[in-house]
């Protein structure tokens, strides 16, 4: 490459390991990455590694965000930014055990990765082991305290955009939650996503000088969003919005509310969460605060690379998605 492009073996060198630090003319630069080109030069990552210590590799160790479909999308985001940075993504998946994880771990230093993203398929408690205190590490949708940064989707401006939606169409009375902070046996107070999502929704509908006119606590599935519209219904309430706090108990609540004559959004508009491939194949079709999967992928792989490692958290902004699922209420 050196005698193509006419110049010392040293300065071929110093421009194709990118140094910054010679005094190297732009025409002697330009024709030495023109012979490199030409030639098909290929740096040897492995042996330019042994000298910087540098990979050019993030590891992401998840629990089981590679095969959720509905979750992919952080890894297509955290893959995007990682390519754009001239990194390679490695991806391991844990399933949730704690024997697998800690082999994956010990897998990805000894392929020496540079940085990790420690990720959960939904925010619930979770810190990257001590085996990684060494590397750069972001945890994604992890709610535990953690030295490093967090990064996590806006739940609270969520749950303000979607009582947002309905407060805009003119809805101020009998409006209901269903799912509500997802206060059950066995979570009692309620989990991260539901606390935050109704706070977000109470306080524009106290901002409106209104209120939630009642909440049904239950797990998120489709059954239990069917049985709470039904029991509103069989008490005698009568809404005219509900707040469903994910697209699967949204499902429930459109059967429900067919079974018993009420059509959305004529007579019910429904709001919902997550803007899964449910909310565009209901019919109405449903209107969804989404959860930003691919803008979590990307924040976190942009936050590892950005140089500042400190303790953090960023949120990440939930669009809404409308649809057809909320009616205008006239004045």
């Amino acid at each position: 490459m050196a005698r193509r492009a006419g110049v010392s073996r040293t300065t071929a060198s110093f421009v194709l390991s990118g140094r910054t630090d010679m005094r190297i003319s732009p025409d002697a630069q330009r024709r030495v990455n023109a012979a490199a080109a030409e030639l098909g030069y290929r740096p040897n990552q492995t042996a330019r590694s042994l000298r910087t210590q540098v990979t050019r590799t993030i590891g992401m160790i998840s629990d089981t965000i590679a095969t959720t479909q509905f979750a992919g999308e952080v890894i297509h985001g955290a893959l995007d930014t990682a390519l754009e940075r001239g990194y390679l993504l490695l991806v391991a998946e844990t399933s949730g055990d704690p024997i697998a994880e800690k082999k994956l771990v010990d897998e990805m230093l000894d392929r020496q990765v540079d940085a990790v993203v420690y990720a959960m398929m939904f925010t619930k408690p979770g810190c990257p082991p001590d085996a990684l205190s060494e590397l750069p590490v972001v945890v994604l949708n992890g709610i535990d305290d953690f030295d490093g940064p967090r990064i996590l989707p806006d739940e609270l401006g969520g749950g303000r955009t979607a009582a947002r939606a309905l407060v805009d169409a003119g809805h101020h009375d009998d409006i209901y939650a269903i799912g509500g902070r997802h206060r059950t046996t066995d979570t009692p107070d309620g989990v991260y996503a539901g606390r935050l999502r109704m706070r977000g929704v109470d306080e524009v509908l106290a901002d409106a000088g209104t209120a939630i006119a009642g909440s049904y606590e239950c797990a998120w599935e489709p059954e239990h969003g069917y049985e709470g519209v039904a029991s509103l219904l069989d008490e005698g309430h009568r809404p005219k919005a509900l707040v469903c706090l994910n697209d699967r108990l949204a499902l429930g609540a459109y059967q429900a509310l067919e079974e018993r004559g009420l059509r959305v959004p004529e007579d019910v508009s429904v709001v919902s969460f997550d803007d899964s491939d449910l909310a565009s194949w209901l019919r109405p079709t449903l209107t969804s605060v989404a959860l930003p999967h691919y803008e979590l992928g990307k924040t976190a792989v942009a936050t590892l690379l950005d140089g500042t490692s400190g303790r953090r958290l960023i949120t990440v902004p939930m669009p809404l998605r409308p649809r057809d699922s909320i009616r205008t209420v006239s004045a």
